[in-house]
């Protein structure tokens, strides 16, 4: 029987059916979940996708971690579920304090696309296995409220635990604090990122690299790690 990944639909949601699509080239069943709904539908894994949920009222993911199905995600997060936050799913994470610290407006105050560089620092979490450490990779980024931020204990407990799942490399391209890209929790079962991984899984759609145009597809590792936890456990 297939691995099923959730991946969850919001109002304002843009990337759900491009995580759905990354989920089926990893060889998982995407299972599309709703907002308003108590129901997993039985999956093994969730994935909160990018987009500008409730149109980023009051801030970007607030209102999105206060939906019904984050009260489940929260649960099954808690029995080690492996749980996804791809940009607007990052800030629900840190909202519904899953991932601490906070994501803020861009530094210089305007929406960003490039593809950018990354270096993982962490990877031994479900969705960073089959990553190496120190490794650097392309992931495209698109946000205008990436700006990681933490207070100083808040940071020190962060770096000190190794949460940090991954780190901006040679441009920090909407002045998150550290260079911080991404996040794990103590368990390594919930990661979140501002890259989106889902727009990097398919030769002639991800990011330009040395070998070809548009042939990069470090982003298809993230779901394919989720597969190999959950078959590990």
């Amino acid at each position: 029987m297939a691995t099923r990944i959730g991946v969850v639909t919001f109002p304002g949601s843009l990337d759900d059916r491009d995580a759905q699509r990354a989920v089926r080239a990893a060889g998982a069943e995407p299972v599309a979940l709703w907002h308003g709904s108590h129901d997993l539908d039985g999956v093994d894994a969730v994935i909160l996708p990018g987009g500008f949920s409730y149109g980023d009222y009051l801030r970007a993911g607030a209102i999105a971690a206060l939906a019904p199905i984050m009260s489940e995600i929260k649960q099954a997060a808690a029995k080690g579920m492996p749980v996804l936050g791809i940009c607007n799913g990052f800030q629900m994470l840190v909202e519904a304090h899953l991932l601490p610290g906070g994501l803020i407006r861009n530094a210089h105050q305007q929406f960003i696309r490039r593809d950018q560089k990354l270096t993982v620092t962490n990877s031994d979490t479900a969705w960073t296995n089959r990553f190496k450490t120190g490794e650097e990779i392309v992931i495209p980024l698109k946000n205008a409220d990436g700006g990681f931020t933490a207070d100083t204990e808040t940071l020190k407990r962060i770096n000190g635990e190794n949460l940090v799942t991954f780190r901006y490399a040679g441009v920090n391209p909407n002045g998150s604090i550290d260079d911080i890209a991404g996040l794990t929790n103590e368990h390594g079962n919930v990661v979140g990122l501002m890259p989106h991984p889902e727009h990097a899984v398919e030769p002639g759609f991800g990011p330009s690299t040395p070998d070809a145009m548009r042939s990069g597809i470090d982003g298809l590792r993230f779901f394919e790690s989720a597969l190999n936890a959950l078959q590990v456990a």
